[in-house]
Formats: structure tokens, sequence, C-alpha cells
């Protein structure tokens, strides 16, 4: 059995693989952009085969992916992507293209629901029976952990396909729902609807007020109907100062005192507490569960 574990967490912007010790010590680490899947899994591939070529060896891969994608294993297309709106990817053989090209175990999930699984282990959502864990970047989703096992019935949850409804300011840009929160508050979304992407924007530029309505519309909906003690709003588009605060507040107004609950909001509304390692730490959790 291999002290080390390969994992990697696949975004629509790019692909961060890493190599873990059973530590959780980053041994070896390498940024892909997303391009092709032929371009962009051909590199993640070659970074491997180079650590295994300096000696460091493994023999599990974790795979924490954008979606959505097949997680049935009696499915034919296990493993591969389904109906990304991401160019190009649509039906990508993840799994299989991984696993043959390095000859080792493979264990995927969503990048939300490994992301939750990480931080229900080591971060802010440990010792809960329910915790959401959402990203907020290129797109978005959220991945739900039901005393540490996530959710899944038919297909994994899509909660970033949840329709908000018309936003009078804005037209949501989601080429399936139009305004659904992906197609509203997504990094992609955001530049598409204000011809700049998000960390462009000023910090009084209308488009945070808007981007907190809409968020907070989403997260009354998860409160309201999975009950979590931790609700993780991470993602880049998050690491906006104040964002995380004013979802609170706009959560709170738009609750309006209907739950009784015995933690304030902004104990339970929080951010990661794994920040921007949650994703591939999450990855390496799946690499370590097929060892």
């Amino acid at each position: 059995m291999s002290d080390l574990f390969a994992a990697i967490e696949a975004g629509g912007t790019k692909f961060n693989c890493a190599l873990f010790d059973r530590q959780k010590n980053i041994v070896a680490e390498a940024r892909i952009a997303t391009t092709s899947p032929e371009e962009t899994l051909g590199q993640c591939i070659a970074f491997f085969q180079q650590q295994r070529e300096a000696g460091l060896a493994f023999s599990e891969l974790g795979l924490a992916t954008f979606g959505p994608v097949d997680l049935n294993p009696t499915s034919p297309t296990y493993g591969n992507l389904t109906t990304t709106p991401k160019p190009g990817w649509k039906n990508a053989p993840l799994m299989r293209t991984l696993a043959e090209a390095l000859n080792c175990n493979v264990a995927i999930d969503t990048d939300v629901n490994a992301a939750a699984r990480a931080e229900y282990l080591w971060g802010a959502s440990m010792n809960t029976n329910v915790s959401i864990y959402v990203t907020v970047g290129t797109g978005v989703g959220a991945g739900v952990l039901i005393n540490g096992k996530p959710l899944q019935g038919i297909l994994h949850p899509e909660m970033g396909h949840i329709l908000i409804g018309d936003i009078q300011e804005i037209q949501g840009v989601c080429p399936y729902h139009g305004s659904c929160v992906e197609g509203l508050a997504s990094g992609a979304a955001m530049k598409a609807i204000w011809g700049v992407p998000a960390q462009e924007l000023s910090d009084n530029h209308p488009a945070w007020a808007i981007q907190s309505k809409v968020l907070a519309k989403f997260c009354h909906n998860l409160l309201v109907s999975f009950s979590p003690e931790r609700l993780i709003l991470g993602g880049g588009v998050m690491a906006k100062p104040g964002l995380l605060e004013s979802i609170t507040q706009e959560t709170e107004s738009s609750l309006n005192h209907y739950l009784a609950m015995d933690s304030k909001l902004s104990e339970i509304i929080v951010p990661p507490t794994l920040g921007e390692r949650s994703g591939i730490l999450g990855a390496l959790a799946l690499a370590m569960s097929v060892a």
C-alpha cells in the first residue's frame, strides 16, 4: 500500500492536481487550465507520470469534478460528465481516461460533494448531522451530507439549477434554465451580465447587491428544504469582502423569523474552514476512501 495519494480538483477554469502524504501534506502540485478534455486530461496524466518517474508512487486517485457527472457505478457511462454546459466537455470520460492511463484506482464525486466531505472530516461541519457545501465560482453547485454521506437519488443534486425566478435588474444566462442560481450568480454569469469578471467590479457596483439578493434566495430555499446545521459558502466569487455578511443579512430578512433555530444564522451560514483547499482535500478524502 502506497503512502501517497493522487488528487484532482477538476473545475471549469482549472484542474488542480496534487500528490499528498497520509498527513495531508502536499508533496507535489500543479494547476492546469481547463481547455479541451484531451489537452487538460493529457497534462494531468503527464504530471502524475512525472511524479512516478521521480519515485513518488501512488495507487489511488481521488477525482472531485464539476458536473453534471454520472455517479452510478452500474452505468456504462459511470465517471463521465453528462449535460455540462462547458463547451467540449459533454460526455467526457474522465474517470476511465485517468484510471487507464495511470493504472490506478479512481474514486469520483462532484467537486461540491468532495468539498463537503473535507469540511465534514476536517473543517467547518465537523460533528454535524446535516451540512451543505456551496461553491459559487465558474458555476454554482451544492453538496449535501447527511450523517457524513452525500445525498444522492436518481442523480446527484444539481442545486445550482434551482430556479430563482425573475430578477428585475438582470436577465439570467443559463442555457438550460435562464434564471436559475447558476444563470444569475455564477462567475460566468456575472461576466456575461456585467461585461467584466466579478473580481474587476468595484465595491459599490450594483452587481453585488443583486448577487446578495440572489444568493440569499438560494440560502432561504436550502435552509427550509434541508435544515442544515452548517451552510458553507465557498468558491472564488465568495472571496469578495463583505459578500457573505450581506447574504446572511438578506437571508435573515427573507426568512422573516420563520425558522426557530437555536443558533444564529451567522453561525450556520459560514465560510469554509479549509478555505481554497476544501476541494483538493475533498479529492484526497476520496482517494483515501478506496485505499
